[in-house]
């Protein structure tokens, strides 16, 4: 499985959504930036999807989105081929 990394806050309700759905397909180690204690790597989110909002989704190298993305991705059936790669 590749390796799932999610920019996200503590109070972020998207956030923990986008966890669930991420779980429910399988998957056991998300890889979570809180951007919310460490300012420096809000920054770094804004520069790599130039998004200002959480989450931020990679499945691999690939930046998927934020929670409306990935679940418009599973809904589309290609969320779990992407995380079978």
């Amino acid at each position: 499985m590749p390796r799932i990394l999610m920019y996200a806050t503590g109070v972020c309700p998207y956030c923990l959504m986008a966890e669930r759905l991420l779980r429910a397909k399988g998957v056991a180690d998300i890889e979570k930036v809180r951007v919310d204690l460490e300012p420096a790597r809000r920054e770094e989110m804004m520069q790599r999807t130039g998004r200002r909002t959480v989450p931020q989704i990679y499945v691999g190298d690939r930046h998927v989105g934020g929670y409306d993305d990935l679940a418009a991705l599973d809904r589309a059936g290609g969320l779990e081929p992407l995380l079978a790669a």
